[in-house]
């Protein structure tokens, strides 16, 4: 029988970040063993879980490992990631032999001592299994990718949206290459181009949206196997930071490179159209203050996104709102379990005295002290994301504290607002607000969207600005846009392919 071997270990590290990601961090956003998440399925288990299905669809057995994911923060503590990494690796030992493996990583995961520590799990993998054993992965399309991931895995594929609803669709695709190569219908290679370029690109809109899907329409055909572009994590400061093009082909180095060259130029040429189109927080405010249609205005408060490493605790616009007199608004979610304490202490109807806010340091603004009163309180608190495949975060405790018509959510586990329920857990409908302050930088589109007269992408102050050019990098090359307008013309020398055979 056919054994397939699969686990999952990342997070996306803000190496700008003062917050350390320890044991508890993965305790409280997913830390599982041998399949034991049950129904209510984290994000990044989901590739697990779509895994498990397929393989018991072949006939196959599966041994599933450790599945451990952390909150974006800074660098994951050393003693912590070799301990999981030592778990992951002994559970291989004891599964050998097997056909082949499957891991669900980020790509982006940083450790103290460890640049690329997915990469460097990948390399003691292939140390145990050989280099025979076709090996997978799945990747956040913000990872940062480099030599290390591209020559001990067999085949990669990357989320290709974001905000990020195809996880479960690329998890059945990199099975399907793994499968494929086990049963030797296909020989998978790779090869990746450097697009010398840092930003954020966001798949809902245009040119960007017309990009990935000019990349789909080419998996399938000629021997090209799959296309992911692989976007990057800007607030990283390694080696492998930045944007490039992944193409996997059927044996066929050749034509994978040239692929990969060609689309990673054209991604280059469009790379100005696809930022996103940043207001000022002035700018924000002064439309708040204008709005009068019946649908809201989203604000997404994308320097404070807690999915990037921000504190999520960040007063900027909040205390602008109030200065402003804008009412009628929500704002959320807020890491503040000091807050939540009083709230709960004080119990839905109380008027109290509560510092919310600006507690993590000068990222995090000013607190506030305001006189509130307690909404509503919701315990154990979760919201689901997707439509396919039904992902359950973890928010903690909620409280929500009404101050001068304005509803400010308060959670114990940090985590981005990307679902509707962030705000409707704790009794506020935010289509029948007229101002609806997001803390994230683009998951909450999928489900703001369509209840939204405009969205506005807010470039306030915050753990993770937009404003790469300010950020002081060192291990991060600047040969790329927009540190220079033409890396490819640069005198800075950088490595822009490589290929695996």
């Amino acid at each position: 029988m056919t054994k397939l071997f699969t686990a999952m270990l990342g997070t996306e590290t803000n190496t700008f970040s003062s917050l350390p990601t320890g044991v508890q961090l993965f305790e409280e956003s997913c830390l599982f063993r041998n399949g034991s998440y049950g129904d209510k399925v984290p994000m990044f288990a989901a590739p697990l879980a779509v895994w498990r299905r397929m393989a018991k669809a072949k006939g196959w057995q599966i041994v599933e490992s450790l599945c451990a994911f952390a909150m974006p923060a800074g660098k994951t503590v050393k003693s912590v990631y070799e301990t999981f990494r030592a778990e992951i690796l002994a559970d291989l030992e004891t599964a050998l032999p097997v056909d082949a493996v499957l891991l669900s990583l980020h790509g982006a995961m940083v450790a103290e001592g460890y640049d690329d520590a997915e990469g460097d799990l990948l390399m003691h993998v292939r140390r145990l299994v050989g280099p025979n054993v076709p090996v997978g992965a799945e990747l956040d399309l913000h990872g940062n990718v480099g030599p290390r991931k591209f020559e001990n895995l067999t085949a990669m594929v990357l989320f290709k949206e974001y905000p990020h609803i195809d996880i479960a669709e690329r998890a059945e695709e990199v099975f399907t290459l793994i499968a494929d190569a086990v049963e030797g219908k296909t020989k998978p290679v790779m090869a990746w181009f450097d697009c010398r370029t840092v930003g954020l690109f966001h798949t809902t809109r245009q040119p960007m949206r017309g990009f990935v899907d000019k990349c789909s329409t080419l998996e399938g055909k000629d021997g090209i196997l799959s296309v992911s572009i692989i976007h990057g994590f800007p607030w990283a400061d390694v080696s492998d930071m930045g944007s490039k093009i992944l193409v996997v082909a059927d044996g066929n180095l050749s034509r994978a490179e040239t692929l990969a060259e060609k689309l990673a130029l054209e991604f280059f040429s469009i790379r100005k159209e696809t930022q996103p189109p940043y207001t000022t927080l002035e700018q924000a405010i002064a439309r708040a203050v204008a709005h009068t249609e019946s649908q809201p205005l989203i604000l997404a408060d994308v320097s404070d996104n807690a999915g990037g490493g921000a504190s999520s605790d960040s007063t900027f616009i909040l205390q602008a709102m109030l200065e402003e007199g804008i009412s009628s608004a929500a704002i959320g979610m807020f890491w503040d379990p000091m807050a939540v304490r009083i709230g709960l202490e004080a119990g839905e109807g109380a008027e109290v005295d509560v510092r919310i806010g600006g507690k993590l340091g000068p990222t995090s603004g000013i607190p506030l002290d305001l006189h509130a009163k307690v909404t509503a309180i919701k315990r154990d608190a979760h919201v689901i994301y997707g439509e396919r495949q039904k992902i359950t975060t973890r928010l903690g405790d909620m409280v929500c504290f009404e101050v001068n018509g304005i509803a400010i959510v308060c959670n114990t586990l940090r985590s981005q607002c990307k679902s509707i329920e962030c705000f409707t857990n704790v009794g506020v409908d935010p289509t029948k607000r007229k101002v609806v302050v997001v803390k994230s930088m683009q998951h909450f589109h999928a489900a703001y969207a369509p209840i939204a007269a405009e969205i506005l992408y807010v470039g306030a102050p915050g753990g993770v600005s937009p404003n790469f050019t300010e950020l002081n990098y060192v291990k991060a090359s600047k040969n790329q846009w927009p540190f220079v307008e033409d890396p490819f013309t640069s005198p800075i020398s950088s490595p822009k392919r490589l290929s695996i055979r």
